[in-house]
């Protein structure tokens, strides 16, 4: 009769068997360069649908996924790094993660400091206010609320001058347009639409921005895309991979209709900058 120890030490032999038969079977589509050999890591915050983590470091969301199918395509395992927003983009300029997940615009500015992939999606400017307000003459002389980081704030504080306030997240913003501080808050398509979803913004309409000149984001929205360390080309082209992969396919367009969201919002256009 085997003991215990040879039971387990007879497990153990298979599980390391089983791991190094998957290393050996498993052929990379890219020879990627990482900060930890064999792993990807992924700088990761709360921002659903596209990236969600837990307490207990388990992620999900629809950039999550894209980050999944290049680990998987080219034999490396994703480490999260759970981490405050403002932190995230830094993480991956230091060196200290692979990836950059969270519908970070593709901007002029990024591309000095990190990579970026192929669009993933875009973000038409919103606006939430009790009235629907959507064109700039409409807000004029109205209090402005923004996120501080948003590409279009030097914009906004142009047209808007001191009417405009900036807040360091959604949700303090939020809470002032709640109480009447402010009367209009501009964001992203995504952020008032989870907002309301959690029970917030009761009362408010939201209305993407029309047209205006003057604001060029609402000509031309911003597009998204997956930030990583900057100059390392055989993680970009992995990730481009996998970017180009489900647009074609239409996977991309089911992550977002099943999110609640419509699949219009991939539909990028020509790859563009955010000035």
């Amino acid at each position: 009769m085997s003991t215990l120890k040879e039971i387990v030490g007879g497990v153990a032999i298979l599980v390391a068997a089983s791991t190094a038969s998957y290393a050996d079977t498993c052929k990379p589509a890219h020879e990627v360069k990482t900060v930890t050999p064999g792993k990807l890591t992924v700088a990761i915050y709360n921002y659903p649908p596209f990236s969600m983590v837990t307490s207990d470091n388990k992620i999900s969301g629809i950039d999550t996924k894209m980050v999944e199918e290049t680990a998987k395509a080219n034999c490396l395992e994703v480490v999260p790094l759970n981490l405050a927003p403002a932190a995230v983009v830094q993480s991956v300029v230091s060196g200290k993660a692979d990836v950059a997940v969270g519908a970070w615009y593709r901007s002029e500015a990024r591309t000095k400091v990190v990579g970026l992939t192929e669009p993933t999606y875009i973000d038409p400017m919103t606006s939430i206010s009790k009235d629907g307000v959507d064109t700039v003459d409409g807000m004029m002389g109205k209090t402005i609320g923004t996120v501080t980081g948003y590409t279009w704030n030097a914009t906004l504080q142009k047209v808007f001058g001191a009417k405009l306030k900036q807040y360091p997240d959604g949700l303090a913003m939020y809470t002032d347009l709640e109480a009447g501080r402010v009367d209009v808050a501009l964001d992203g398509s995504v952020a008032p639409v989870e907002a309301q979803k959690g029970g917030r913004l009761k009362g408010f309409k939201t209305a993407l921005v029309k047209s205006d000149p003057r604001i060029p984001d609402t000509m031309q929205p911003p597009q998204s895309g997956l930030l990583y360390t900057l100059g390392n080309k055989s993680l970009g082209e992995a990730l481009d991979d996998t970017v180009i992969k489900i647009h074609k396919d239409g996977t991309l367009a089911k992550w977002l209709t099943d999110a609640g969201y419509k699949p219009a919002m991939g539909d990028v256009g020509e790859p563009r900058l955010v000035k």
